[in-house]
């Protein structure tokens, strides 16, 4: 029995390492089925070994199980271990039969691959051998070919030679024949006579014509004269069948006729009647730029077919219409504006401009010569150089009564008159002193709140000045753009911002009312939000329509140190302004506490019963403060904001600290004044500036000595908020109590 497992072990083994050598062989796909003589339930299917990994010990099982006696089926009583072992034996050796038929198979093909390997390589070296003796008849072949078309252009030449004095001795001949028949005065040819032969006919008489030309005259002039008679009666002939066929639109009798004149002297007429009658249904319509554009399209194929020279013809035609057609049109539309209508002189000199330099462009896609750019540009300027010449004064000149007449239109919508703004040293020197000194000199304006800035009256300036730096731009010479433009720039400057911007501030600054003034109405901020939103708009043109005119050129430099020039102007005015605003503000804010706040307020009769959270005078300032706040910043944009709101919020610190000072408290006043001072630093807040906040807290903690018990002020004046204070400060505060002689507050601060 262990003999038997001993066998069976082994067979497995065995089955295992030949389904091993199994996977290794047999990768193809077509199914190959090796069938056991004598049991039909042991096929060896390498199908699907060579579809998927061969399990061989899944395979032995599986063996195992279909042997009788072989599996577990009947219990261990059923097993039989020797017909297992017979099994197994009968299944190596099919295997081993089947391993050795398939060696045989790849033996067999081997030699066959090895065999139709060297018969290939035969058959190349046989085929490499004839393509060598190919090669060589090739060049055998060429070297003959070569030999013999050496001889042939010897031979021709050698013809050649013989031939050309013969052809030119029977053309003389031929040609002495015609001459005498002129000679004699009767032409007898047929040539001469029949309409049908007129080519020929011309081919001869323009040779005599050449040969009559060095004939002496005296002896020859009555003959010269039939011969020049008769040239000329063919050319007119010539002309006169081109121009018939070109109206019956034959394209091949033009081409004939055509190349016939071309050694005529009236082959340029030829080309005048051409172009001439290509022109006479051509302009049916108003625009002569979309015509002229379609009759070059049409006529351009048609030229390229009739004449051998069709570059010619094109530029010749093009040069017609623009020294006609076109100039014509350019003159009747400016002359009739010229000096009557300046604006639409200039809106008609860009539009003919522009299309005309549009049209030139499409033509640039037809042949006219090596150098059509050139050619087209000269055509243009011939046109327009007497208009381009003035053009850059009448804008000016356009440009200045325009922008006049835009701002005198404003003025008396407003029924305005302008007042002269001062000039000379007098006028500087009173600037002066109000930029140093920030008083008003001479009396206040009241403009009822008008700013005399307008918007339309901006936008119909720059939208003037928009199409002047357009014209400017097309109808100008490259080297004189970067001065046309700066010039108009200049006149955009005196206007908008000398005239307009410059005028409403000065008018803003006169209008703004001393700072003792009573319910002053400031308007100067409004002016200062127009002023910046007019400037936004200018500086937008500046970049995006003066900045291409200039960028590469010396005025570029002249124009940012203007704008430059201009810009610190207006600042200086409008820090002015709001400098002067603010203590208006101030002024407006002092005059409510004073008539406001009472000094009973911190020092009621009545410790034990008020009421108020705050004192009236807080509660109006408060209002005010926050009116002017939002007033503020309506007006401002960016940076300038926070840089107004601060000085305003530094000013009204300032006033409350020094209102604070004037007044003396009891504890209960003091308790009133720390709860207008926390409203103080609720308005504050709305500044949204975190140095004003901090003031208003340090001036809050400042108030707290007003009411802290004596035995804490030492403490109080230690705290966090009040030790880097000046200590002369604090004592200043605390002498307010009315309890500071009593309770001997100032020991704390000797």
């Amino acid at each position: 029995m262990a003999d038997t497992d001993k066998n069976c072990r082994g067979g497995a083994s065995l089955l295992s390492n030949i389904g091993h050598k199994f996977i290794l062989t047999t990768s193809h796909t077509d199914s190959i089925k090796y069938s056991k003589q004598c049991n039909d339930d042991s096929i060896f299917n390498l199908t699907s070994t060579s579809k998927s990994l061969f399990q061989k010990y899944e395979y032995i099982e599986r063996l195992a199980w279909r042997t009788p006696g072989g599996g577990s089926k009947g219990g261990a009583e059923a097993f039989d271990p020797k017909k297992l072992l017979e099994e197994f034996e009968n299944h190596i050796e099919e295997l081993k039969q089947l391993d050795e038929k398939i060696q045989r198979k790849v033996e067999k093909l081997e030699h066959q691959c090895h065999r139709e390997a060297k018969e290939f390589a035969h058959k190349v070296q046989d085929l490499q051998r004839s393509n060598q003796v190919a090669f060589q008849h090739f060049q055998e072949l060429d070297e003959h070919i070569s030999y013999v078309a050496t001889k042939v252009c010897h031979l021709g030449d050698q013809l050649e030679g013989v031939n050309t004095p013969r052809q030119r001795a029977v053309e003389a001949q031929r040609l002495m024949t015609y001459f005498n028949e002129f000679l004699d005065g009767d032409l007898r040819s047929d040539v001469f006579n029949n309409p049908d032969k007129i080519k020929e006919a011309a081919d001869i008489i323009q040779k005599l014509h050449l040969i009559a030309q060095e004939l002496p005259f005296d002896r020859f002039a009555d003959v010269k004269a039939k011969i020049a008679s008769k040239y000329h009666d063919l050319e007119r002939q010539l002309i006169q069948e081109f121009t018939a066929a070109q109206r019956r639109g034959e394209i091949g009798r033009m081409r004939e006729v055509a190349s016939v004149l071309l050694h005529f002297k009236g082959y340029a007429h030829c080309v005048d009647v051409y172009i001439k009658q290509c022109q006479e249904s051509a302009y049916l319509r108003n625009d002569v730029f979309e015509d002229t554009a379609n009759l070059c399209q049409r006529v351009n194929k048609q030229v390229g077919e009739v004449f051998s020279s069709p570059e010619t013809v094109m530029a010749k035609l093009i040069q017609n219409i623009f020294e006609n057609k076109l100039q014509a049109h350019v003159r009747e539309k400016l002359d009739e504006t010229r000096h009557c209508d300046i604006e639409q002189y200039l809106k008609n000199l860009y539009d003919l401009y522009s299309r005309t330099t549009l049209l030139a462009t499409k033509l640039t896609e037809f042949n006219l010569g090596s150098d059509k750019h050139t050619f087209l540009s000269k055509l243009i300027k011939s046109i327009f150089s007497s208009y381009l010449e003035s053009y850059i004064d009448m804008e000016r000149e356009y440009l200045r009564t325009r922008g006049a007449l835009i701002l005198q239109r404003y003025y008396d919508s407003k029924n305005h008159q302008k007042r002269p703004i001062g000039t000379g040293s007098i006028q500087d020197l009173k600037e002066r002193i109000r930029q140093r000194t920030n008083l008003p000199l001479g009396p206040s304006i009241d403009t009822h709140g008008e700013t005399f800035l307008s918007p339309e009256l901006v936008v119909n300036l720059l939208q003037e000045t928009r199409h002047a730096f357009e014209r400017c731009h097309r109808l100008s010479d490259p080297s004189d753009l970067p001065k046309n433009a700066f010039s108009i720039f200049l006149l955009l400057v005196d206007h908008l911002c000398v005239e307009h911007i410059d005028y409403a501030l000065e008018i803003g600054l006169s209008a703004i009312p001393s700072s003792d003034a009573k319910n002053a109405n400031l308007y100067f901020l409004d002016v200062v939000q127009q002023a910046n939103s007019i400037f936004h708009l200018f500086d937008k043109q500046f970049n995006d329509q003066l900045m291409p005119l200039i960028s590469s050129s010396p005025k570029l430099a002249e124009c940012l140190h203007k704008k430059k020039e201009v810009i610190e102007q207006m600042e200086v005015k409008l820090d002015t302004g709001i400098d002067r605003t603010l203590n208006c503000m101030g002024g407006q804010m002092k005059h409510i506490l004073a008539t406001e706040q009472k000094k009973t307020d911190f020092r009621p009769e009545d410790e034990n019963n008020v009421m108020i959270q705050y004192t009236t005078a807080c509660s109006k300032v408060c209002v005010y403060v926050s009116r002017q706040v939002e007033h503020v910043r309506k007006s401002m944009d960016g940076k300038n904001v926070d840089t107004v709101l601060t000085e305003l919020g530094v000013r009204f610190h300032r006033l409350i600290h020094e209102h604070l000072q004037q007044y003396s408290y009891s504890s209960m006043g003091g308790m009133l004044a720390i709860c207008d001072v926390a409203e103080y630093r609720r308005c504050a807040k709305d500044f949204r500036v975190p140095l004003v906040l901090q003031l208003f807290d340090t001036l809050h903690a400042l108030c707290n000595l007003l009411v802290v018990a004596p035995d804490n002020l030492k403490q109080v004046c230690s705290g966090e908020q009040l030790t880097n204070l000046d200590r002369n400060l604090l004592h200043a505060f605390v002498q307010l109590r009315v309890d500071y002689r009593a309770a001997r507050l100032g020991r704390h601060f000797s």
